[in-house]
């Protein structure tokens, strides 16, 4: 399967399509940006570790019976997915307070948040990624309620399978982000799952080992997303010819 034009760039990956109309090429990039792409660098094997963590994570939410866009891994750093219209919102569940959460309601970093929160938020960096609610959505035509009811069942479904999971391998799941898009009639996980779009805390230091150490120049980065990957059972091994 090879890569033809080019569909959409982001911040860390760019999309291409392929000759089968119905599946795209997601290419992960090395590059990493944070508040909203003015803080941006290059960190060498970042596409790799993502792509790679993501194939991961998507193949146990298979197991557990959540579809996704997901096909299959092509390289170190190209994964084959099901071309998806995308829903423009993000799904955030949080299980510990971090983050803006912190900040807008005076919650100490690290309280337990039971039950978890769930919020929506408008997918535009122009805005800055704005909360929104159920009715914004309807309002404003970006889901149905069909499709909201769909996506909070799913966002709490992903919660309890990979809270599971890294709480096994010794690490909180701080709080995500997920996107959802419709492949014909059904609705399926899209984008990606990796240190990029979540907070992951060892369990008993609470040392941080995501993005926040790129946001808050912690340092080791990549060091810290690979831990955490092959402390889940991930194989970094390299699958490029």
């Amino acid at each position: 399967m090879q890569r033809r034009e080019l569909v959409y760039s982001g911040k860390a990956k760019s999309v291409y399509t392929t000759d089968d109309p119905d599946l795209y090429i997601m290419h992960y990039r090395n590059d990493t940006s944070a508040f909203d792409g003015t803080k941006v660098q290059k960190l060498d094997e970042k596409g790799k570790v993502n792509n790679l963590f993501n194939a991961f994570v998507m193949g146990k939410l298979s197991e557990a019976g959540i579809a996704s866009h997901f096909v299959r891994v092509l390289s170190d750093t190209d994964s084959l997915v099901r071309k998806l219209d995308m829903i423009p919102v993000e799904c955030v569940v949080r299980n510990l307070a971090a983050g803006s959460l912190c900040k807008r309601y005076g919650i100490a970093e690290g309280t337990i948040i039971n039950p978890p929160t769930f919020e929506f938020f408008l997918k535009d960096d122009a805005l800055h990624d704005p909360m929104i609610n159920d009715s914004h959505i309807i309002s404003f035509g970006w889901a149905t309620e069909q499709q909201i009811a769909a996506m909070k069942e799913l966002t709490f479904k992903v919660n309890t399978v990979l809270k599971a999971l890294f709480e096994e391998a010794g690490m909180l799941l701080v709080d995500y982000k997920l996107e959802f898009g419709m492949s014909g009639d059904s609705l399926l996980l899209g984008d990606e799952f990796s240190p990029d779009g979540c907070r992951i805390w060892d369990r008993e230091t609470r040392k941080k080992m995501d993005k926040d150490r790129f946001r808050q120049d912690l340092g080791n980065v990549i060091e810290a997303y690979r831990e955490v990957g092959e402390r889940l059972g991930v194989d970094f091994s390299s699958i490029d010819a």
